[in-house]
């Protein structure tokens, strides 16, 4: 029977707890109206990266400027009434409730003023954050009202992603611990994360604990709202022996393999441990060293005469694998 083989390795083999989740801005805000008015000019489009305190949008100004010099003017009416009622207290023409009432006019005039500055600095629509402009609502001449949307601000630094795990794989986790995340929509774009803070209460609905993963230094092709695969190292074993994962034949609770053995097919009942990618640790049954064969034993039995032809791909027992399965 023509085989092909791979040699049994040893190296390190991890299990992993596995989680999707959508990776989100940590600092996302709609930017809301605070004030009236008409919009006047429109400084920036969706996907533009913006500056913290960048101008936005402008609404017409002209009322609000009008209202700040009247405001100016009623402070500087009322200073000049509240300094003639000083003098004239002190020299006993007025009475102290006229000076009062000359005082509280002065300081409500003052109010008044601030805000009058307030309301014609929020005709200027201003960015609360650096980041990204990722949506934008309003429209040249549009009349807005306070409340109303006007922007979407996103930082992209840093995405996080939120999932939740059993109690149970929670346990010995830590923050700071490293983790691998998979763009879903393309297995090859991995980056690493890390477990930045864990849930101190488990959700007594649930029974799940929440951990929050920060993404570090993803690739540029990398958005917020994208669905990722998030894998934590639960345990690892350094020195494992390895199988390749198309050698092992499984029948129910049982798994052997084939060894090639001086022209003869031995088969080896072999219990297994962890599993990563093409990778499958053995506890017991098979020795480093050994040819363990990884194509056409369908059809073998123990003791069946074979021939070794090349490969068609050798396994890489030792180098990184695909994407790990949970252990």
């Amino acid at each position: 029977m023509p085989v092909s083989v791979a040699a049994i390795a040893t190296g390190p083999v991890s299990a992993y707890i596995t989680s999707t989740a959508n990776l989100v801005a940590e600092n996302e805000v709609k930017v809301l109206a605070e004030s009236d008015g008409r919009v006047a000019e429109v400084l920036v489009e969706e996907g533009r990266r913006i500056g913290k305190g960048q101008i936005l949008a402008q609404l017409v100004r002209d009322d609000a400027e009008i209202a700040l010099k009247k405001a100016e003017v009623r402070l500087e009416n009322a200073r000049l009434n509240y300094e003639r009622a000083q003098q004239e207290v002190a020299e006993r023409l007025i009475s102290q409730e006229q000076y009062d009432k000359a005082h509280l006019d002065n300081q409500i005039a003052q109010q008044e003023l601030a805000e009058a500055k307030w309301r014609l600095d929020k005709t200027t629509i201003r960015s609360p954050f650096g980041g990204r402009v990722t949506e934008r609502y309003l429209k040249l001449g549009q009349h807005v009202h306070p409340g109303d949307p006007l922007f979407t601000v996103s930082d992209f630094d840093p995405l996080i992603a939120k999932i939740f795990l059993p109690e149970k794989d929670v346990l010995g986790l830590q923050e700071g611990r490293e983790v691998r995340i998979t763009l879903k929509a393309n297995d090859q774009t991995r980056f690493r994360g890390r477990i930045r803070q864990i849930s101190p209460v488990v959700d007594t609905a649930t029974g799940t604990v929440k951990l929050t993963v920060e993404a570090t230094a993803p690739p540029q092709e990398v958005r917020p709202g994208a669905f990722v695969a998030i894998d934590i190292v639960r345990e690892t074993h350094p020195q494992a022996v390895l199988l390749p994962r198309e050698a092992v034949i499984r029948e129910l609770k049982d798994a052997y393999v084939f060894v090639a053995t001086a022209g003869i097919a031995e088969k080896r009942t072999v219990s297994l441990g962890l599993e990563e990618g093409a990778r499958i640790e053995a506890l017991s049954g098979v020795k480093p060293g050994e040819q363990v064969i990884v194509a056409g034993q369908g059809g073998l039995k123990q003791g069946s005469a074979i021939k070794v032809i090349p490969a068609p791909e050798a396994s890489d027992l030792r180098g990184g694998a695909g994407r790990p399965v949970r252990g």
